[in-house]
């Protein structure tokens, strides 16, 4: 059981990330002028993967992600991807399921820029918010600011808890 202090650490740290998932898909749906400029939005028919798959992958790995730049399924997963793992860890529902899905995105973003990481030859944002995903998978901090509590309370969740 977590501590009550260690609570509001975690849950911090899963609305945080949470919200940095959900506003890169915000931001790459609607082209807020953030990472993706105005007129650049996949609302505007732009591939919100494209560009980076094709131009911005470094390292042992890029010619695999390159191959799949056009692909409309990668696509849609890492938009769908961005979503849910939004959702699930900003919410405090599905916690376990989000921080899977973000572990496994972490992962692949640090391969496909890999050569090592410019400011360290190992570790990066990639690999420590891996880490902490991993935390999540262990701990699903979701009682504390979110759904968490009334999450819990549904029979379907009562019967199988990894659903926390």
């Amino acid at each position: 059981m977590i501590k009550q202090k260690e609570e509001w650490v975690w849950a911090f740290l899963r609305i945080c990330l949470g919200w940095s998932f959900l506003w890169a898909f915000l931001d790459k749906v609607f082209g807020l002028g953030f990472a993706t400029q105005a007129g650049k939005a996949w609302i505007d028919g732009i591939s919100p993967t494209y560009g980076y798959l094709a131009f911005g992958t470094k390292g042992p790995f890029a010619s695999f992600y390159q191959s799949m730049a056009d692909n409309h399924l990668v696509m849609w997963l890492f938009m769908l991807g961005l979503l849910f793992i939004g959702i699930t860890l900003l919410f405090g529902i599905f916690v376990r399921f989000g921080a899977i899905a973000g572990a496994m995105m972490y992962v692949l973003l640090y391969t496909s820029g890999f050569i090592p990481p410019e400011h360290n030859p190992l570790i990066d944002d990639h690999v420590i918010n891996f880490i902490i995903m991993i935390g999540f998978i262990i701990v699903a901090p979701s009682e504390k600011l979110g759904l968490g509590r009334l999450w819990q309370r549904i029979s379907f969740v009562k019967k199988y808890p990894i659903l926390k």
